[in-house]
């Protein structure tokens, strides 16, 4: 459910027409729903009630400071890959104490900042990356809670490119090796063994590969309690998917009727869990807005072309996925099957291939759906293209939480040295 929804033909967020914001900030421009984002965030946590678990917002789904601030008040953790989502977590008041850092190559420097920081936990991908951690907590004088992310060889049934628990993926300890470098982390100084971690992938539409990751780590952790290492953090990612077309994924209480009494059976011997949505959360919590700027048509094809581009919205291009396409305002009901692209210099810069979509004139905006994860985090300025504005609407509030960017924002931090202004 969101509360992004049509109202005497014209498309509404909350209670301010789409229209409006437009007319405030100019397109294109990424639109978010407060009530739906905090709806999400509750729903999902209340599907684990009765467990004993923490909720840490997978934050590449979408990083803002205002919707990071809405989730630590309602008391989200965080999932970081990098120091500056570290950082932004920080400036947005999160708890560092409930933060946890996964990814496969944190430097040096993110890991001092970490350790400065006091993270809750360290997900460590590789036996070279723990000596790392040893080394840089050693000379900082202490111990690093650590988890290792086991890589199950569970199939997601997702995109290959977000597929993230098979064999040859980047990510993750096979799950044969684990047990060789947990003794290895517990015979290190400066690691403090907390936890094991484990996420298969993203837009996973079906309980199964979650149930049979489960059954993996339940055997695995019991291995570790005979080897005499205790586990008290169950990191089970996140990864549920949301509908963008005919997909049908379990609702979230679902997700945790499947997985209930396994972790309850978790909880039973100490091990808190850690769940790490994002998409989930956010993806259909927020739109990215469009205005039609020609009609163009050849004998093979129609064009829609619109003033939002690749840039702003990679995931048509990159993953070749379908997200639906709205008419904001009144078009007659009239479709046409056409190809929606931008002004980026690359033909693979569409929104929408042969789809049928609203019929709209020049000057007519267009809300491509389900805009809210994977969004604005992945655009850039490719084509010297300033970057889009980002608003929230609470009921009839419109706050920018991010202007749009400026021509001199493009070049702020660039310089050409002076052997060139001489010549």
């Amino acid at each position: 459910m969101h509360h992004f929804e049509e109202r005497d033909g014209e498309l509404y967020c909350e209670d301010v027409p789409v229209r409006r914001v437009a007319e405030q900030v100019g397109t294109p421009f990424y639109l978010y729903s407060h009530a739906t984002l905090t709806r999400h965030y509750r729903v999902f946590d209340e599907a684990f009630a009765g467990i004993d678990h923490l909720i840490c917002f997978a934050m590449k789904a979408n990083e803002n400071l205002a919707i990071l601030r809405l989730f630590a008040n309602l008391g989200a953790g965080f999932d970081i890959v990098s120091g500056g989502e570290l950082y932004r977590v920080l400036r947005a008041g999160g708890d560092p104490s409930r933060v946890v850092y996964s990814g496969v190559g944190k430097t040096a420097g993110e890991i001092d900042e970490a350790l400065d920081a006091r993270i809750l936990c360290f997900n460590v991908e590789s036996t070279e990356e723990l000596h790392a951690i040893d080394e840089r907590a050693r000379r900082k004088g202490v111990r690093a809670p650590i988890a290792l992310r086991v890589n199950p060889d569970v199939d997601p049934r997702t995109h290959p490119y977000i597929a993230t628990g098979l064999r040859k993926s980047k990510f993750g300890i096979p799950v044969e090796q684990a047990l060789r470098d947990y003794e290895t982390a517990r015979s290190l100084a400066n690691l403090e063994v907390v936890g094991l971690d484990c996420h298969i992938g993203s837009q996973i539409t079906e309980t199964g590969p979650f149930t049979d990751a489960m059954k993996r780590l339940r055997d695995l952790v019991q291995r570790l309690r005979d080897a005499g290492i205790t586990i008290r953090l169950l990191d089970i990612g996140g990864g549920l998917g949301i509908p963008y077309r005919d997909e049908t994924p379990p609702a979230p209480a679902e997700d945790a009727r499947a997985l209930a009494e396994e972790l309850r059976e978790f909880n039973r011997t100490g091990c808190r869990i850690l769940l790490e949505p994002g998409r989930v959360i956010v993806g259909n919590a927020g739109i990215l807005v469009t205005r039609l700027l020609y009609r163009k048509g050849t004998d093979a094809k129609k064009f829609l072309v619109v003033d939002a581009a690749m840039n702003d919205l990679i995931r048509p291009a990159l993953y070749g996925s379908w997200q639906e396409i709205r008419a904001v305002g009144k078009t007659g009901g009239e479709r046409v099957v056409a190809d929606v692209v931008g002004p980026i210099c690359e033909s693979g810069d569409f929104l929408a291939k042969d789809r049928e979509v609203p019929a709209a004139a020049p000057g007519d905006l267009l809300a491509v759906m389900s805009a809210g994860a994977y969004g604005f985090v992945m655009s850039s300025n490719y084509n010297a293209r300033p970057r889009v504005p980002e608003v929230l609407v609470r009921g009839e509030e419109i706050h920018v939480i991010r202007r749009r960017e400026s021509y001199e924002d493009l070049v702020r931090g660039e310089t050409i040295p002076e052997f060139l202004k001489n010549r």
